[in-house]
């Protein structure tokens, strides 16, 4: 707080008040407190100044969105190896980095134990907060070689390498992929890296028009399909990499009349019962959501009882769902 002070050339009274009650200091003096903040990484202490520890025993746990429910089984893997001795703490960081930085400045505010990130990609401020926080860290959805603590998940590049791999050997020759935008999303962009890799290995080149970015959502998923259909019609299969956008695509070729898979194929990824009731039931990559909650959770925990404990790393692998839809 006295670095924010004098960064913002104001006195330490002046910034716990102003933390307690905005409306209490002039619009400049704010502002320029707020600016000091950013600038510091300052997170302020929400918790009591009695508490001895200056740490709850609750952990933090964001998520890209909590409307998905893609990220209810890791949710609910991290809540069950937690049980009721740690509280779960949960937030949603909009598919950006900005808010998961947000939601993590939030949380240490509150002055968690430990903390469950399902991305490996963050901001600069946001490493740095949780690197000077010291609490134990949890990164999930994507395995990184340099982890900012510790990492449990699967490789989205081998699992959408694996998928490709599988069309290109089925015989199809024009494939599509389509992705959530990879702008601030390193599972996105390692998907659509794996799919291009298995090009490679292969000796063949993926069509740039076959390659698109799409928002969530089925209807999105319809809209894919059509596009990728209008720029190249000679396109026999399409890859998304989630099972929403495939099942949307798969709704709209069945709209369409369009043959899966003899005049198309579509296959996805992040499978659940969805996909099998589906007419034809989807092709999909399955991870194991519940597990990596639960692994990460323990992993947590055991840092916490012994800080010298050295897993850093777990995969938990994937596995490729054949079904009718290829």
């Amino acid at each position: 707080m006295e670095d924010v002070a004098a960064l913002a050339a104001v006195s330490a009274m002046t910034v716990s008040r102003a933390l307690r009650d905005p409306t209490s200091v002039n619009t400049e003096t704010r502002l320029r407190i707020e600016m000091a903040i950013d600038a510091t990484g300052y997170v302020p202490n929400r918790i009591a100044g009695s508490l001895a520890s200056r740490r709850t025993n609750v952990v933090g746990l964001i998520v890209p969105s909590l409307r998905n429910s893609l990220f209810t089984e890791t949710i609910q893997g991290v809540s069950d190896a937690l049980g009721a001795h740690h509280p779960l703490m949960i937030a949603d960081s909009g598919y950006a980095l900005a808010g998961e930085e947000a939601a993590i400045r939030a949380f240490l505010a509150q002055r968690i134990c430990g903390i469950v990130l399902h991305n490996t990609q963050h901001t600069a401020r946001s490493r740095t907060m949780l690197e000077d926080a010291g609490i134990p860290c949890v990164e999930t959805g994507n395995l990184t070689e340099k982890p900012l603590d510790m990492t449990v998940g699967f490789s989205n590049y081998d699992a959408a390498c694996a998928m490709t791999e599988y069309l290109i050997g089925r015989g199809y020759k024009n494939i599509g992929f389509v992705s959530l935008p990879i702008h601030d999303n390193d599972r996105a962009a390692e998907r659509r890296a794996g799919f291009l890799a298995a090009h490679q290995r292969r000796g063949l080149i993926s069509a740039p028009e076959l390659l698109l970015e799409s928002p969530p959502g089925l209807r999105s998923g319809g809209r894919a399909l059509a596009t990728l259909i209008e720029r190249v019609p000679a396109v026999d299969a399409i890859f998304l990499s989630g099972d929403v956008l495939a099942t949307g695509a798969l709704l709209e070729a069945n709209r369409r009349g369009l043959d899966v898979p003899n005049r198309i194929a579509i296959v996805g990824s992040d499978d659940n019962e969805l996909q099998e009731a589906v007419s034809p039931p989807l092709t999909t990559l399955r991870f194991p959501r519940y597990q990596i909650g639960h692994q990460a959770a323990e992993m947590l925990m055991k840092q916490l009882r012994n800080p010298s404990c050295d897993i850093r790393k777990l995969d938990l692998g994937y596995e490729l769902i054949e079904r009718a839809s290829a």
